[in-house]
């Protein structure tokens, strides 16, 4: 696979330039105290750069919230296993998140694609619209709005639930460290 370029994934490419600013403007608000502005719908993850060991963040949109034994988040790499943000977490999945004002640590679960289906299929019955635009966005054909179809879709897109692990968040930027 190509460096996120994607050119032979089908996929959009990566962010650069202008669209980059925007996608890590959401950051900013997470730096000022105001995260609480983007709801229960983004999270703020904190983790380690696999190859430089420092602290990297990223707001990701939250497709699913779970709460059957504590709080826990679903979210999709729309850049495919390309991103730096899902390699980082293939490499530490132990991680720090921010929803609204509040810090979790967390460890990354990656699902298979049988789950990523069902994951998918229950977002578009809930977002119809909005799953077909962040399809499209991502560079995958939908060819009609069913929930076979977003199914189908949802095996090719990386799913990662970050369950809370119950321990304290790091205060001091060391986010995917696992305590000791």
């Amino acid at each position: 696979m190509s460096g996120g370029s994607g050119a032979d994934t089908g996929r959009s490419p990566l962010p650069t330039g202008w669209r980059r600013f925007l996608f890590r403007l959401p950051i900013q608000l997470y730096r000022t105290g105001l995260g609480r502005l983007l709801g229960q719908r983004f999270l703020l993850l904190e983790h380690i750069g696999r190859t430089t060991g420092q602290p990297r963040r990223v707001v990701l949109e939250v497709v699913t919230r779970d709460d059957p034994c504590g709080p826990s988040w679903t979210v999709a790499s729309g850049f495919g296993p390309d991103a730096a943000w899902y390699r980082n977490l293939r490499a530490a999945p132990h991680v720090t998140v921010q929803v609204g004002a509040r810090r979790h640590a967390v460890v990354a679960r990656f699902l298979p694609p049988e789950d990523g289906a069902e994951v998918m299929a229950r977002y578009a019955v809930r977002h119809p619209r909005l799953a077909k635009q962040l399809c499209a966005f991502m560079g995958l054909e939908v060819r009609e709005a069913s929930v076979q179809e977003f199914r189908r879709v949802g095996r090719a897109i990386p799913f990662v639930r970050l369950e809370v692990t119950g321990q304290d968040p790091p205060r001091n930027g060391k986010a995917g460290r696992r305590p000791s």
